[in-house]
């Protein structure tokens, strides 16, 4: 039984990709702000073994709301089998990580895995087609 889906609200929206549920976040994530990321976070993470990745890309602000809630949802997932995953690419979240302590449980991907790249055309051998 897969669970009810969360409405998207201006600060989060789910999908899947692949195995992965993917929550996008956006704008600024604070303390009036935290709980509308918290509902798909709570949606994610309520079954068993789930895979969530945070794509915090969009996100111009993030305070210690927004990582409590970050916090929570990786531990129900952690005791559920399964994970949650950061994706960032900005050295501003990679350094709040680092000062609150939290690089090592979240280190960030830089992008959403994807499907891996074909393997380049041999170049060199003799049945290289001309």
């Amino acid at each position: 039984m897969s669970p009810e889906p969360v409405t998207a609200n201006p600060f989060a929206r789910s999908y899947t990709l692949g195995p992965y549920t993917v929550i996008e976040v956006s704008g600024e994530i604070d303390m009036a702000t935290a709980g509308s990321v918290a509902e798909h976070l709570e949606a994610a993470t309520r079954r068993s073994a789930p895979d969530v990745l945070v794509d915090l890309r969009p996100v111009a602000f993030l305070d210690c709301s927004g990582l409590r809630a970050l916090c929570r949802a990786e531990t129900r997932a952690r005791e559920r089998g399964g994970r949650l995953r950061l994706v960032s690419d900005r050295a501003r979240l990679h350094r709040l990580l680092r000062a609150a302590g939290l690089l090592r449980r979240f280190p960030p991907l830089l992008t959403l895995p994807g499907p891996s790249p074909e393997p380049p055309d041999q170049l060199e051998g003799p049945e290289r087609p001309e």
